[in-house]
């Protein structure tokens, strides 16, 4: 399941919407906050700068210094909060240890919480409301949708129970009638349960968790892990070329999940923007 062929079809869609957006005098802007001079996130910062520029969403990145204090933090959200014309607010993670994440994160206007994080859009998602949904599971429905990969009836396992990606997708697939396992760094006999899964996420940060002997035949299976390599290159949390004979589908690393998380930003961004349509 390549995710870079579904990736590039929805920015072409969305290109059209921007366009369509200008006509009625809507200019959606995306604005990303990151503070201080770590060199990840200034690579993934630019990433999300050049897939807005391709498909016409203004990009504004504010670059803040590592001892910006807490409280002018949450001004400059603020700001965005208040400012029309912003349709995107988006706080690059990881913050300074000194910055109280989850009350920056609150701070956001949910209407304008891109990322999917605010406790309102989680818990308008858990309930099965219109919300703006975290982009990496939002992307992984995307792929399964357009893979044609059965959820109602199906058991899912997530092994992962991170805000970000475990527990969201595991809410969402049960939105979709899956019936779902969350397993994770504590979970006793995973292989055990893992054989089990129809559909296996797996999104632990660690590189080739997952072996043949983990997967049952058949089995569609997402890798939402990115390990960089020393010597260049990166490989997922499934090993892939181990995997790959023995289950009817699977995400590759890279080419897979990544290139949907940047996508469904650009999308929650338009969802945004078009609530300002004349």
């Amino acid at each position: 399941m390549y995710g870079n062929l579904l990736a590039n079809q929805i920015r072409e869609e969305i290109k059209a919407e921007v366009e369509a957006l200008k006509q009625s005098s809507v200019h959606p802007k995306l604005t990303v906050l990151i503070i201080g001079h770590n060199p990840a996130s200034k690579t993934y910062v630019r990433m999300k700068q050049k897939a807005c520029e391709k498909v016409g969403i203004v990009s504004q990145v504010i670059e803040l210094e590592e001892d910006i204090s807490e409280e002018e933090l949450l001004y400059q959200i603020e700001k965005l909060n208040k400012d029309t014309n912003v349709h995107g607010i988006l706080v690059q993670l990881p913050l300074p240890n000194h910055i109280n994440e989850d009350r920056v994160l609150e701070f956001i206007n949910p209407n304008k919480d891109v990322d999917g994080f605010h406790p309102i859009n989680i818990g308008r998602m858990q309930i099965g409301q219109d919300a703006l949904i975290p982009c990496t599971p939002l992307g992984i429905m995307k792929l399964l949708e357009f893979y044609r990969v059965e959820t109602k009836g199906k058991h899912a396992v997530v092994v992962g129970r991170s805000n970000i990606v475990g527990k969201p997708i595991g809410q969402l697939l049960l939105n979709q009638d899956a019936t779902v396992t969350y397993c994770h760094s504590k979970t006793e006999n995973l292989s055990d349960i893992t054989k089990q899964a129809d559909i296996l996420i797996v999104a632990t940060g660690k590189a080739n968790t997952i072996q043949a002997g983990d997967v049952k035949v058949g089995a569609t299976i997402v890798d939402v892990g990115n390990t960089f390599l020393e010597h260049g290159g990166v490989i997922g949390d499934v090993d892939f070329e181990a995997v790959k004979e023995k289950v009817e589908r699977i995400t590759p690393v890279p080419k897979g999940v990544g290139p949907m998380t940047i996508t469904m930003l650009l999308h929650n961004t338009i969802k945004v923007a078009s609530h300002f349509k004349q």
